[in-house]
């Protein structure tokens, strides 16, 4: 059974996420060469980006503070997502689906205490090739109310 195409323009959010430095540094070296834990991490300078974990270097930076590597919007941004594929009345089967793809846009950097608000809204339902496709649009903003990063995020639901 096909998505129903009705629910295309659905919102979900807002969702409330609080950047911690700890959490930057673990995403850094997560996507880094770098050997875990963070505690060894830190000391492998050409294996983890410094603005990424190091005050000093962050405040020498143009930016004034450490900031989260790009794709650390994940961990906020992909909330309205899982809630439009777990939604009831859209009746996802989830061990039929498959992450097809995400694609972001980025505005501000993000820094340790920033608090992160992110809504999103299904962009389109339609059926291709026996799939359903899901795709959600997705805002976040910080606290001084700056878009941070819009992300597009899209499911596919194979169909039996």
């Amino acid at each position: 059974m096909a998505v129903n195409p009705q629910f295309k323009g659905r919102r979900y959010g807002p969702f409330r996420y609080e950047v911690g430095l700890e959490k930057i540094r673990e995403f850094a070296v997560a996507i880094s060469s770098a050997a875990l834990p963070y505690e060894s991490a830190r000391h492998d300078p050409a294996r983890l980006r410094p603005i990424y974990h190091d005050l000093e270097a962050g405040k020498a930076s143009r930016h004034g503070s450490v900031v989260a590597p790009p794709t650390f919007c994940v961990n906020f941004a992909m909330a309205p997502f899982l809630q439009a594929v777990l939604d009831p009345e859209l009746d996802v089967k989830l061990p039929l689906l498959l992450h097809g793809e995400q694609a972001f846009e980025f505005f501000e950097v993000v820094r340790p205490g920033d608090v992160m608000t992110t809504t999103g809204t299904i962009l389109d339902l339609y059926e291709r090739a026996r799939k359903d496709f899901i795709l959600v649009g997705t805002e976040s903003t910080n606290q001084h109310g700056k878009l941070v990063v819009r992300g597009t995020w899209t499911a596919i639901v194979r169909q039996v």
